[in-house]
């Protein structure tokens, strides 16, 4: 028998809404600050899934510019219904304050994706659920706005006008919680039951699956006594913590599995190291099967997430592996890059300018919530080694251009070119950006030659990170003692409300509005323990 290995998407992948259309999966999965929009990966057996594409890729679909870390796109709902493919999202402003909800629509998973309908805002995590006479209901948490604690009111419904792509109709509570922190909402219809699964716990070490039922659609809804579904809480030695925020999906054999969000931690060294994810929070698979009684169990009982869990009587369907290595040889990036709250348009970055490069004209700096020039990959190993060879020519000190390592705005690291502050030599400048804290490791920088092609290398082993450098062909050696990766995780950023992963990518930074182009010639990615 051949086995689902968890998880299914490593790296930050959370929130997971998965669909069956025909034979073909989906997984829609939130992707917060970075664009484009919502990740959808692809799978026919449910074991090989591959990154197929991101819907949301224009600036009137989604506009990211000034919103803070870990805000943007959370939660994304994908459903298939009246021969379209429905993708509701919300685009939270200021933390659980303003959060608009939207739907688009598309006739083929690749597009093209209309415009954008505002739905409400009245809170977060939305969800579309097409009922058996053709009626559409919103489904979504609500925020409490006159609370500063205990702000989640619970689950509402509200109907959507299918042509007009409008609310219709009372906005009505369904559910209020069992363990609290109720979100994450989806509704399906079985067995004459209409049936809640809904997130609870908060989205970190006591997060759950809760399913309620009810034989109304308006409710009431009754929680299963034998709640919660899914949880790791309380389970340390479980291998896949933070389990919770599921959906449901039947496969064409009639099994059941539920995509739930999950979080790997590095290991702990004593009881006073705290849990870190640099993965993020990721999407794994638990197979689940029906109760006589009408409830939904994981099959071999108990609520634990399983690292591996048997796959459906699916043929298997392999995809062909991704490539370690990027030449930048095509007219777009290719579909593993994500950039940093704005598309990647001429303004900023070329791909043609200098055939075999990309070529990044140098912007805001890391710290800003605007205008980033920084191209990046997730970091979904612990083990992963990159390498790439950049050709940067910095007049100021004010230019900057290289590799980084990167959570969010105050939490990366930045091996950089630049030049000294008597604008006479070219600098390798090592910069760590820790909340608070910001320092050059080491001192004030490597002299460099004064022109010419560098290569820069980062090395992840576990929470291990080291940088290195060398002129042209010449050995890499590092720059910098190891360093804590740990920093780039969802518990020590934005102040323990990170909700992203780490990332590794290519920036560029001109302050002195001269915008210095950074020409890289390849991008190296590999996971030397595999």
């Amino acid at each position: 028998m051949s086995m689902i290995k968890n998880p299914v998407l490593p790296g930050f992948n959370p929130d997971p809404s998965i669909l069956r259309v025909g034979d073909d999966y989906y997984i829609a999965t939130s992707t917060f600050e970075w664009f484009p929009g919502v990740q959808i990966h692809h799978s026919r057996d449910l074991v090989n899934w591959r990154l197929l594409t991101r819907p949301l890729t224009r600036v009137s679909q989604l506009d990211l510019r000034g919103v803070g870390p870990s805000a943007g796109i959370w939660a994304p709902c994908l459903t298939h219904a009246d021969g379209l493919f429905w993708l509701i999202y919300t685009v939270v402003k200021t933390t659980l304050k303003d959060q608009p909800n939207f739907v688009v629509t598309a006739p083929d998973i690749t597009g093209p994706w209309s415009e954008p309908t505002y739905l409400n805002s009245i809170g977060f995590d939305p969800s579309l659920f097409h009922d058996a006479d053709g009626r559409k209901y919103l489904v979504q948490m609500a925020v409490d706005q006159h609370r500063r604690h205990d702000f989640f009111k619970g689950i509402y419904l509200t109907e959507l006008d299918p042509a007009s792509r409008q609310l219709i109709g009372p906005t009505r509570q369904i559910f209020h919680k069992l363990i609290g922190a109720t979100e994450g909402p989806h509704l399906y219809k079985r067995g004459g039951y209409y049936y809640l699964m809904v997130a609870e716990g908060g989205t970190s070490y006591d997060h759950a699956v809760t399913v309620a039922r009810s034989q109304t659609l308006w409710g009431p809804y009754e929680a299963d006594p034998h709640s919660p579904a899914i949880s790791s809480r309380g389970r340390p030695e479980l291998a896949l913590q933070k389990a919770g925020h599921g959906s449901l999906v039947e496969t064409q054999t009639g099994e059941c599995y539920v995509a739930h969000l999950c979080g790997r931690p590095l290991a702990v060294q004593d009881t006073k190291s705290p849990l870190r994810c640099i993965r993020g929070r990721e999407t794994a698979l638990q197979q689940v099967e029906w109760t006589d009684d009408g409830w939904l169990r994981l099959v071999g009982g108990g609520c634990a997430p399983k690292a591996e869990v048997p796959s459906p009587a699916l043929p298997p369907h392999p995809f062909p592996p991704a490539p370690e290595t990027d030449h930048f040889d095509t007219t777009a990036l290719g579909v593993h890059w994500q950039t940093l709250r704005v598309p990647a348009d001429e303004s900023w970055l070329r791909l043609s300018a200098r055939p075999g490069h990309l070529r990044l004209l140098g912007r805001d700096s890391l710290q800003s919530h605007f205008d980033v020039s920084l191209v990046a990959r997730r970091i979904d190993r612990l083990q992963t080694q990159v390498e790439t060879s950049v050709d940067f020519d910095p007049q100021t000190p004010w230019q900057m251009a290289g590799l980084t390592a990167f959570y969010a705005s105050d939490n990366h690291y930045f091996l950089a070119v630049s030049r000294g502050d008597d604008g006479q030599r070219r600098l390798l400048l090592f910069i760590r950006n820790n909340g608070d804290e910001r320092q050059l490791v080491p001192g004030d920088g490597v002299v460099l030659p004064s022109s010419g092609t560098l290569r820069l290398a980062a090395r992840l082993d576990g929470k291990d990170l080291q940088f290195s450098w060398a002129v042209g062909a010449e050995k890499l050696q590092p720059v910098g003692p190891l360093v804590d990766a740990s920093i780039l995780s969802d518990e020590n950023a934005c102040g323990g409300w990170g909700f992203t992963g780490a990332f590794i990518g290519l920036c560029a930074v001109d302050l002195s509005g001269g915008r210095r182009p950074a020409d890289f010639d390849y991008f190296t990615m590999t996971n030397p323990a595999e």
